[in-house]
């Protein structure tokens, strides 16, 4: 393999085999770095190299081998991204940089970064870790004067898909949660009562032009996402403006490089136009679950752009071909009521027309864990959400309440 012409990703899920699957459209040859041999993204690369994240020959390896890399998930160590970025020896380009990786990793830079923008966020605290026990009942006392309860509690550094997180109702539980969290770093933060959840996707070249994929509504249970609409005008026009903006202003301040997903929440705003405002929530250094869609519902998938991005080449504006629901697989619909594992019935739901089945070849199938996707497209956003709810009552999906409601 050529090395100009070989791009590598750092993480072996189900995001890394679907970069690979876009760069190897565009002839590109692949290189997955994973621990974990033959994973989603390892099984269909031309190569893998088979180490740990932080194992510094495994990243000179990788720097012989390509001429840029990426990662599929944020808590790859951002010291990796700085030494590829940085190996004179073997320069590579590197999407997204060590920096935007290093404040997405901790929610409490996060937080201060989102402000440092000018962009809102839910009221929060920080709790740091100490020893001294005057000085963390300070910060418990501090921190339950910032916020309004009920708030989550939530570990600043290696939590997603709701893990690392506490419910705290009142001031009282505010210890006990912390203790629970081993008075790690924390951030508390006041829930705010949520009319949606919404995601967008930025995607900017090397030059610093950068492009937009449609609003996303997004709809969690259990902390996970359940399912995510496009194409169905649940956001005002003038919120979908603002969300973009600030999505490609925080790109901007990141000088961010490749796909960057933003989150936010819209909340009742009497004083607001429409009667809305944002909040950002976090960011999501890399594609995101919530743009799978685009695979099978725009001309541009989220994955496509990762790879021009790192081909070094230009970014047209995507576009939106049809209304589309994507539906969550976790790995609980493997399990029947008798407790016992067992494939899901696919054969009816594959003879409905505009149905896209993804499934990640992951053979360990766990509650919680994301098995797949299916992306249901329509000419109609009422006909794209009916088969969607249908579907999901085929299966058995939960969390799916506000498509079944409106179908």
């Amino acid at each position: 393999m050529s090395r100009e012409r070989t791009v590598g990703v750092m993480g072996g899920g189900q995001l890394g085999r679907y970069f690979v699957q876009s760069a190897q459209r565009l002839g590109l040859d692949t290189v997955v770095l994973d621990p974990v041999p033959g994973g989603p993204a390892g099984a269909i690369a031309h190569q893998q190299i088979t180490a740990a994240y932080d194992d510094t020959r495994a990243w000179a390896d990788l720097a012989r081998r390509c001429c840029a890399v990426t990662t599929e998930f944020e808590n790859v160590p951002a010291d990796a991204l700085r030494w590829l970025a940085g190996n004179t020896s073997d320069p590579t380009r590197v999407a997204p940089g060590a920096d935007a990786v290093a404040i997405s990793q901790d929610r409490l830079r996060e937080k201060t970064f989102f402000a440092d923008c000018g962009l809102p966020t839910a009221p929060w605290a920080a709790l740091k870790a100490s020893a001294d026990t005057a000085q963390r009942q300070t910060q418990l006392d501090q921190a339950a004067g910032a916020v309004t309860f009920p708030a989550l509690l939530k570990t600043a550094r290696l939590g997603y898909d709701g893990k690392g997180q506490i419910s705290v109702n009142s001031a009282a539980d505010l210890a006990a949660a912390w203790a629970q969290l081993g008075h790690a770093d924390a951030i508390l933060e006041q829930r705010l009562a949520l009319q949606q959840e919404i995601s967008v996707l930025v995607a900017r070249d090397a030059h610093g032009a950068s492009v937009c994929w449609p609003v996303q509504v997004n709809h969690h249970h259990g902390g996970i996402l359940a399912h995510t609409r496009v194409g169905f005008a649940l956001v005002a026009p003038a919120l979908a403006d603002a969300a973009r903006d600030a999505a490609r202003r925080i790109a901007q301040a990141l000088d961010y490089c490749g796909v960057l997903c933003i989150e936010f929440f819209c909340v009742a705003d009497a004083a607001a136009p429409g009667g809305q405002r944002l909040v950002v929530n976090e960011m999501a250094p890399r594609p995101h679950n919530s743009g799978h869609y685009s695979i099978d519902a725009c001309d541009m998938s989220q994955f496509d752009a990762q790879a021009r991005v790192l081909a070094g080449w230009s970014l047209p504006e995507p576009q939106l071909l049809a209304p589309a629901v994507m539906l969550n697989l976790l790995g609980d619909a493997w399990w029947g009521a008798d407790g016992r594992l067992r494939e899901p019935d696919w054969s009816a739901i594959m003879g409905w027309g505009g149905v896209h089945l993804h499934l990640y070849g992951k053979k360990d199938a766990q509650p919680g864990r994301k098995m797949g996707h299916i992306t249901v497209t329509a000419p109609r956003a009422a006909d794209a959400q009916a088969r969607a709810s249908q579907i999901a009552r085929h299966l058995g999906l939960a969390g799916m309440e506000s498509l079944h409601d409106a179908a």
